[in-house]
């Protein structure tokens, strides 16, 4: 289902969906993009990702934080491994799982995640 969100993306680069699960319910999602009130324009004109883009967990856990749901003990599913700097969201933000379905081109997200402890768990989509 984070698949289908990615295509949700403005960015013409990169399409990465997430959605925080936690009790068998989907509690916030996010797909990587500008912020809010910001053209829908992610790379510039050399086709470099803006700066301010946030990623697909970012914003699905920005998102939750602002509502009156908890991502402590959830599950996130996401199109791509995580960054660092996700990773270090994922981590204060309580959720114990990561299901992605694509390597990110550096592991240190993923290497922090198993470092604090996160379930880290691998799907290929592509068989």
């Amino acid at each position: 289902m984070a698949l289908i969100w990615a295509e949700n993306s403005y960015c013409e680069r990169r399409k990465v969906g997430a959605l925080i699960v936690n009790d068998n319910r989907i509690i916030s999602d996010g797909y990587n993009g500008t912020p809010s009130g910001f053209e829908n324009i992610c790379e510039d004109a050399n086709n470099v990702t803006k700066p301010y883009v946030l990623h697909a967990e970012a914003n699905a856990i920005t998102k939750v934080a602002a509502s009156s749901n908890s991502s402590r003990g959830a599950t996130i599913y996401v199109t791509s491994a995580p960054c660092i700097e996700c990773a270090k969201l994922i981590i204060q933000s309580g959720i114990r799982r990561v299901v992605y379905s694509e390597p990110y081109r550096v592991s240190e997200g993923c290497d922090l995640l198993k470092r604090a402890e996160i379930q880290l768990d691998f799907i290929d989509m592509t068989e």
